[in-house]
């Protein structure tokens, strides 16, 4: 019979530390595209937050004056705020094009392995080809 311990007011069953790991590590395990999409979700998520405030300092700055406008323009149009506005829309667009795929997981479609595969494709190229500036 297990010893046992009480924790608070739980009585819970004692087993012995394992002498392997509870779960791959990351070195041996190999990234699927579901996972990279559903980490990626997340992240654009991230960047959509910390983007948005980007857009609100140029909103306050064309609301404050011409000094602060022009001093958010030269930043917003220097190659490292160009390079900002690109990864803001390519992560609008992947995490609305995302969203879409999920809803329609949602209403129980598109579940199967094979059409998992085809749609998180979908999303990647959708989401670079609406990101690309126009000429």
């Amino acid at each position: 019979m297990p010893a046992r311990f009480v924790r608070g007011s739980q009585t819970e069953a004692f087993m012995p530390p394992a002498d392997r790991p509870l779960s791959p590590h990351l070195q041996i395990y190999k990234p699927q595209l579901t996972s990279v999409l559903s980490i990626s979700h997340r992240a654009t998520g991230l960047a959509l937050s910390v983007g948005t405030l980007l857009l609100v300092w140029w909103l306050l700055a064309a609301a404050t004056g011409p000094e602060a406008y022009a001093q958010a323009q030269s930043f917003i149009g220097s190659w490292f705020g160009v390079l900002l506005l690109v990864g803001w829309a390519y992560s609008l667009f992947f995490h609305l094009c995302n969203g879409v795929r999920h809803l329609v997981w949602d209403t129980g479609h598109g579940l199967d392995i094979a059409t998992t595969y085809a749609t998180g494709w979908a999303v990647v190229a959708a989401s670079a080809g609406l990101t690309r500036p126009s000429s």
